[in-house]
């Protein structure tokens, strides 16, 4: 069993940046793929970015801004969003699975935060 609790969110203009945080209970963080997903009202949640031991994949519309990274020993996932938009408006939410193909899919994540606001004022 794996808990996620994601923090960093909060309300910013467009072009600022922000950086979120995601800490994961339990022993074997290093052995699960990590990903960011987010939700804006009335929209299907849509993949942000995922990170594995070797590679790192982001969704077309956050390419070039959001930056996804790890730190193992404090078994935590990070997502750096920069030159943000109103678009990125959003709840975020961090995920994590055994996931080793179709990072972009949120249903082959196993554990679920309960998700962190992201307000981006234009």
């Amino acid at each position: 069993q794996v808990q996620l609790v994601e923090s960093g969110g909060g309300l910013v203009q467009a072009g600022d940046s922000l950086r979120l945080s995601c800490a994961a209970s339990g022993r074997t963080f290093s052995s699960y793929a990590m990903g960011w997903f987010r939700q804006a009202p009335g929209k299907e949640r849509e993949f942000v970015a995922a990170i594995t031991w070797t590679a790192t994949y982001y969704g077309d519309s956050v390419k070039g801004r959001f930056a996804i990274s790890r730190d193992n020993a404090k078994n935590t996932v990070y997502l750096q969003m920069n030159i943000l938009k109103p678009e990125d408006t959003a709840v975020y939410y961090c995920a994590a699975g055994r996931v080793t193909d179709s990072y972009r899919r949120d249903d082959r994540y196993d554990y679920w935060g309960k998700g962190t606001q992201v307000t981006v004022s234009s």
